[in-house]
């Protein structure tokens, strides 16, 4: 289910308070902005909220159900791959791409899946945390995803700046925010088919849109990325 307000309330946002965007550390320079918010670092469950700001007030944009990695957040900085945690932190999204069309309005770059399409998490490879197409020699079949074999998943999504811009080998690869699949995550956060397809409607990359992944409280708060 979607909720879409200019309300600014919410689970996490109770009456009184500041929108959560206002208590963030950073949200990343934009005039939109993502949050991902799970109740404890253990959770695979929570809330994704997408917001604008507009003369100079943050105001509730969309909300839908949020899931995220199987063994829940972890601290972004210190994650190890494989351990299907999602990171926590505040990060870019480059582009979007899908084994679908994209939306009607879908302002950000959209790349479509081909059966040459993969993801490459080799950290062996030149292309470590990259698409490959076609796959490269130095990117083992098994150190890579087949994005098109995950119809339902990637029906739509965006990729998240993790690890990305300067990659650390053995930090983690293919963190994306994509369609639900029959539960928790790898790592990436997954909201429904229409909540995805409404946020890629919404998403305008002149604004720069960050998303911010954390927890309620804690070491991971979201307000301290």
């Amino acid at each position: 289910m979607i909720v879409t307000s200019l309300l600014l309330q919410g689970p996490y946002c109770p009456d009184g308070d500041p929108p959560l965007p206002a208590r963030l550390a950073d949200t990343g320079g934009g005039s939109q902005l993502i949050t991902a918010v799970a109740p404890a670092p253990g959770s695979t469950t929570g809330r994704l909220t997408w917001w604008d700001r507009r003369a100079g007030r943050w105001y509730e944009a969309g909300a839908a159900p949020a899931r995220f990695g199987a063994n829940g957040l972890t601290e972004g900085t210190a994650r190890v791959q494989g351990t299907n945690t999602t990171p926590a932190g505040l990060f870019g999204l480059p582009y979007a791409f899908g084994i679908a069309h994209a939306p009607a309005g879908t302002a950000y770059r959209y790349r479509r899946v081909t059966p040459a399409s993969w993801w490459c998490q080799d950290n062996a490879s030149g292309s470590y945390n990259r698409w490959v197409e076609p796959l490269p020699a130095d990117c083992a079949p098994g150190e890579a995803e087949h994005l098109v074999s995950y119809a339902k998943q990637y029906a739509h999504a965006l990729v998240i700046a993790f690890n990305y811009d300067r990659p650390v080998r053995g930090r983690g690869a293919g963190i994306f925010l994509h369609v639900d699949g029959k539960g928790a995550t790898a790592g990436c956060v997954s909201v429904p088919e229409g909540a995805m397809r409404a946020i890629l409607r919404w998403a305008n990359p002149r604004r720069h849109p960050h998303i911010a992944i954390g927890t309620e409280s804690g070491p991971l708060a979201v307000t301290g990325y």
